[in-house]
């Protein structure tokens, strides 16, 4: 189920999820330059002119391509009390109908970690995905040494389901994830 991109906007407490635009690139780029070491060692490996003006208009084709066919959603995290670029939330293999479910990633810059952003993020974004667009199951996996991530999951509600071996290009290796899903509660039927 396509949704209108601009017109899509998250609020919560805390936060605010927005669709990604042009003009958000500078503050983008600084923020991941800025958590790259940080970052990389829970990402896929990154392209060589990573954060450069041309990876992030190659990303915003993606984007926008996957959002206008209802296959990915990808946000921004803004701060709300001041409008801080904080992070990225996406849910992205979005399967219609008899699955109607899709997979969870996020990242959040260095800086705004420990501070429960992430938690109040994921619990909004998985709020927003069973109500708009009509999902059943929430997936996510987290690398089994990433504490901070499972207890993310945890709080929002997700179970752990199992265990999946080369799971996913990490760093540049094929790393093991321990895998977490989140059913839509009963009462949002």
């Amino acid at each position: 189920m396509a949704l209108p991109l601009r017109d899509t906007l998250i609020t919560g407490d805390r936060v605010v999820l927005v669709p990604p635009r042009r003009s958000d690139y500078d503050e983008w780029a600084s923020l991941r330059t800025a958590s790259r070491d940080y970052l990389e060692r829970w990402e896929p490996l990154w392209p060589g002119d990573a954060h450069s003006k041309a990876d992030w208009t190659r990303r915003l084709k993606v984007w926008t391509a996957a959002w206008k066919e209802g296959r990915a959603y990808v946000f921004l995290i803004r701060r709300m009390s001041d409008n801080a670029l904080i992070g990225g939330i996406s849910l992205t293999h979005v399967r219609p109908w008899p699955a109607s479910s899709a997979s969870l990633g996020y990242w959040l810059g260095q800086e705004y970690e420990g501070h429960g952003y992430m938690r109040d993020t994921v619990s909004l974004i998985c709020e927003w995905a069973f109500a708009r667009l009509a999902l059943w199951r929430i997936e996510a996996g987290t690398l089994a040494e990433n504490n901070r991530s499972r207890n993310v999951l945890e709080a929002a509600g997700f179970e752990e389901e199992g265990y999946a071996r080369a799971y996913l290009e990490i760093a540049g290796e094929r790393r093991d994830h321990v895998l977490f899903g989140l059913v839509r509660p009963q009462n949002q039927s």
